[in-house]
């Protein structure tokens, strides 16, 4: 259509939320944020091995039942892929999270995909075909670093600008997902090739909730631990950041690994019904993350004040 989403969506959209972050996010919390090894550890850990590992052992459950097959090897896809290079981010920094660590994150995520995404693919589902790993890293590269570091760039012109001013920066980034969702369920039912039964497509939406609400369940508790070490801001970040999946890497790997395939459009919809879901789900959360956030703080702040001394 108009939109040009193979044009506007893969390069521009993305592009323009990473240089909006990038402007917006002060260097020294980025900077921080690189040593966060222990956080960067969990989530990719959780992302790219115990998420995929545990679809398929519950895939193996699923596989007794009339579910259309072509949907369920379309959840092993989803597990299979990084993190998303924009909506979670957006989420992180709307609840007032760690913003640096989920972007470190979802741009690291997203480059270790590159790599290991089309290996679990084929682990899990097979493939004959062969992945151009140069030319998906070369658009990542393009479309996620390069802009992060021209709007860190400009903001060491315009940063005292930018904090007497203080753009929407938030409500930009959420303009420019609206428009990925639109788009993405355009091309999920524009597609004539797509043959769902009805019963398949609603267990399979409430399957993706319900996957969706578990992980970050469990990400929120191993991130609350008492031996954690991790603030309530890295927690944010790792519920989103360890549950989310990214659909503009994900769509253009399953065409490249599966482009033989001729179910290739069925095995795409569990991925174009969760990228849209977990914005939905994630949004709706906010407020009830942000609410326990600002308390938890609280709640430490309070602990770690040094007690009066009792007078005799």
């Amino acid at each position: 259509g108009p939109l040009k989403p193979e044009i506007t969506i893969t390069y521009i959209a993305v592009s323009a939320i990473f240089f909006n972050s990038g402007l917006s996010l002060k260097t020294e919390e980025l900077t921080s944020a690189l040593m966060h090894v222990k956080l960067h550890l969990f989530v990719q850990i959780f992302t790219l091995v115990f998420f995929p590992t545990a679809i398929w052992l519950f895939l193996q459950l699923l596989s007794i039942t009339p579910i259309n097959e072509w949907l369920l090897k379309g959840l092993q896809t989803v597990g299979c892929m990084p993190p998303p290079v924009s909506s979670a981010v957006i989420l992180t920094k709307a609840v007032g999270g760690n913003e640096a660590a989920a972007i470190f994150n979802s741009a690291f995520g997203s480059f270790l995909g590159i790599v290991i995404t089309p290996l679990l693919l084929l682990l899990f589902l097979g493939s004959s075909s062969s992945v151009p790993f140069t030319s998906i890293f070369s658009q990542l590269f393009m479309t996620v670093v390069v802009p992060l570091i021209i709007g860190q760039i400009v903001r060491r012109y315009i940063k005292d600008w930018l904090e007497r001013r203080k753009p929407p920066f938030g409500a930009i980034s959420s303009c420019v997902l609206l428009m990925i969702i639109y788009t993405t369920f355009c091309d999920t039912f524009a597609n004539p090739n797509i043959d769902l039964d009805k019963f398949s497509l609603i267990i399979i939406v409430f399957i993706i909730f319900s996957i969706q609400m578990s992980f970050m369940f469990l990400t929120f508790l191993f991130s609350t631990r008492n031996n954690s070490s991790f603030t309530p801001a890295d927690t944010v970040a790792i519920i989103f950041c360890s549950t989310h999946k990214s659909l503009t890497l994900g769509i253009p790997m399953l065409k490249i690994v599966f482009a033989s395939y001729e179910h290739l459009s069925l095995i795409s919809v569990p991925l174009l019904i969760y990228h849209p879901a977990q914005i939905l789900l994630g949004s709706l959360l906010v407020p009830t993350i942000k609410s326990w956030m600002v308390s938890r703080q609280k709640a430490l702040k309070l602990t770690r004040q040094p007690k009066a001394p009792v007078k005799v």
